[in-house]
């Protein structure tokens, strides 16, 4: 059932008042977190850490490496976490070489609309070329994917999605911020934006959809159908 947040008046208009529509990546465009925390929790397995796959999907999704390197150093006491994340990347870009897929229908929804769009991902522009660069969806942004190393503070901290907007010229009460963590979603928040949570039907945590609401969301898409529904009404919100 979607969010009733947001007005639906049909699709006469729909989405005419969007200047730029922003994906976040894992997670909502590509199927990745469940390999970034099981490569991850093996990882910290070796470095003698007792965390299962589960828990680290938990713990560390929707966080910047910076962050997640910190919760390393503060809570398990691992001095060398560089040489740690770097093995970490080595394995993960090998899992994601051999079994990274696109969220299911999500190229669809990408190649559908008829707004300018990007990517703003918590992730470093190594892994983006390493995960979502490997796919065709890479082409559908036409390389307008950004970082949170192009600004100082990643998300929750708005400044990569106004980054983005600066660079699309685009008016923040006239973008929409699509995001599966609560980071995303108060990002998109700060910056003045319309955010759209993003549940995967397979994610494993429960309550999402809740979460996601809670965090102030004005709309929660669980899978893509969802998503897709939810854009074709959105301009009338705004």
């Amino acid at each position: 059932m979607l969010d009733s947040r947001i007005d639906h008046p049909g699709t006469r208009g729909a989405m005419d008042s969007i200047d730029l529509v922003i994906f976040d990546c894992d997670g909502v465009l590509i199927d990745s977190e469940p390999i970034a925390s099981r490569t991850l929790a093996e990882m910290l397995q070796g470095a003698g850490i007792a965390i299962s796959a589960a828990e680290a999907h938990v713990k560390f999704t929707g966080n910047s490496e910076s962050i997640i390197a910190e919760m390393c150093r503060r809570e398990y006491g691992i001095s060398d976490v560089a040489a740690l994340f770097e093995r970490w990347h080595l394995h993960l870009f090998e899992e994601f070489a051999r079994s990274l897929k696109p969220m299911a229908g999500i190229a669809e929804v990408v190649n559908s609309l008829d707004r300018p769009k990007c990517v703003a991902s918590n992730s470093t522009m190594r892994r983006l070329r390493n995960s979502l660069g490997k796919l065709d969806l890479w082409g559908a942004f036409e390389e307008s994917v950004f970082s949170a190393e192009a600004v100082s503070r990643p998300k929750p901290a708005p400044d990569l999605l106004l980054h983005c907007a600066e660079r699309f010229r685009a008016q923040p009460a006239r973008c929409i911020m699509i995001d599966d963590s609560v980071h995303g979603v108060a990002a998109a928040i700060a910056a003045g934006m319309t955010a759209i949570g993003f549940v995967d039907p397979a994610d494993p945590r429960p309550g999402r959809r809740a979460v996601l609401d809670a965090a102030g969301a004005a709309a929660v898409a669980t899978g893509a159908g969802e998503l897709t529904a939810i854009l074709e009404n959105v301009g009338g919100r705004l």
